[in-house]
């Protein structure tokens, strides 16, 4: 058994613990967390073995992407860049709308979303950026450009349908400029600035008729963001009964907080969810709520301890890697997948406003399943890699000693 496990399960063993027990808690919150998809099709197994399906694909995705050498990965991600940003452009001009806002392609049935490949694209363009400069082939502030330009192109495209993902990428590009080292005096100027951009344009969307925005390229959906924010706020600030009041507006968040206190701390037991067929969303960007009703809150820790020791394992991956392109390029895919994490557990618990953003590797949805599993494939390539030069140098420092001797 272990012979075969070496032989086909390369890489770091932790990650590959970490990528299974995400499947494996995947496809059992699915299965009862998907009750008002089952309704819908009037049969309860098809929406699980759906999600099965994409969580094996994506399995098979990681065991593929694991064996690949991490220095073909840049021409990989040019190619993807040149992919997503035509694709990002044609879903802006015919995207298939869901929930007010055109995310999806459809291609032969079936549907994707290109802004999923371009943050995988961005990243692995970023990393190849950031590394150039500290190989020295280019200067600091060629690679800050570079890679505001990278980010603006792809952050552009993505924030008009998808201001969330689009916050999420720049966030996660800024933090791979500092693993990169670039002065922290340029990075703030950029938080300050854009950070003065979101307030002006959160202030101004009051004054903006909800029916003017929606006539203005790129803003309209400023009315949807802008409420979800007042909602957040608004309802932590009131008291009396209007706390207890469920609205259209509120509706998913309420359902979130009785799932998470019909827990009782302890959880109710898997299968056993009550709000799963009230919350519309219970099977992906509230799944964790789901989570916490039938687990409790050592069901909770336990999610967040797993993707926790992603990123502290992506740390030690990075800190032998044998350059900087695949250090960061670790680092920059595992701050991704744990910072989408972790937004989608607050925003479940009512500490952040709606999002959309599905709990990676869990909730439901092809393409964030097949590209987050592809992620966990190429930290695994680089983890498996970055293992055999270090065995590699040791061997020759081994040699030189014996020389010596």
């Amino acid at each position: 058994m272990k012979d075969f496990l070496q032989k086909y399960f390369k890489g770091d063993a932790v990650v590959w613990t970490v990528f299974i027990a995400l499947i494996f808690l995947s496809a059992i919150a699915m299965y009862s967390a998907s009750s008002t998809l089952a309704f819908k099709q009037s049969d309860y197994n098809s929406p699980v073995w759906r999600h099965i399906v994409f969580l094996t694909i994506g399995f098979v995705f990681a065991l593929i992407v694991h064996i690949i050498p991490y220095k073909i990965f840049p021409v990989v991600g040019t190619f993807l860049a040149v992919v997503s940003i035509a694709l990002l452009i044609v879903t802006l001009i015919m995207g298939v709308s869901a929930n007010n806002a055109a995310r999806w392609l459809e291609i032969g049935g079936i549907q994707f979303q290109p802004s999923e490949l371009a943050k995988l694209a961005v990243i692995i363009i970023l990393a190849v950026v950031l590394g150039r400069k500290q190989q020295e082939k280019q200067s600091a502030d060629d690679a800050f450009k570079w890679s505001m330009i990278i980010l603006a192109i792809a952050c552009i495209l993505i924030f008009p349908e998808n201001f969330s993902t689009a916050a999420l990428l720049f966030i996660v590009g800024l933090l791979m400029m500092f693993f990169g080292r670039i002065s922290l005096k340029k990075l703030g100027k950029t938080v300050g600035f854009i950070a003065g951009f979101c307030l002006l344009l959160y202030l101004t969307g009051h004054f903006i008729p909800k029916e003017t925005a929606k006539d203005i390229p790129g803003l309209h959906r400023l009315s949807t963001w802008i409420g979800r924010i007042d909602s957040h706020f608004t309802h932590k600030t009131n008291n009396g009964l209007k706390d207890f009041v469920i609205t259209d507006d509120n509706y998913q968040v309420a359902h979130a907080k009785i799932a998470i206190a019909n827990s009782n701390g302890f959880g109710r037991g898997p299968g056993n969810s009550i709000e799963r067929d009230f919350l519309p969303q219970a099977y992906s960007d509230f799944i964790f709520a789901i989570i916490i009703e039938e687990t409790g809150f050592f069901g909770a820790i336990f999610v967040m301890f797993l993707y926790l020791v992603l990123l502290f394992r992506a740390g030690v991956i990075a800190n032998k890697c044998p350059s900087a392109f695949p250090a960061l390029l670790v680092l920059g895919l595992a701050s991704m997948i744990v910072i989408q994490a972790f937004l989608n557990m607050a925003v479940a618990v009512g500490l952040a406003p709606v999002t959309g953003q599905p709990l990676p590797m869990v909730s439901r949805g092809g393409t964030s399943i097949l590209i987050t599993a592809i992620y966990f494939g190429i930290i695994l390539s680089v983890s498996r890699y970055a293992k055999e030069e270090a065995q590699k140098q040791e061997i020759t420092e081994g040699k030189t000693k014996t020389k010596e001797a």
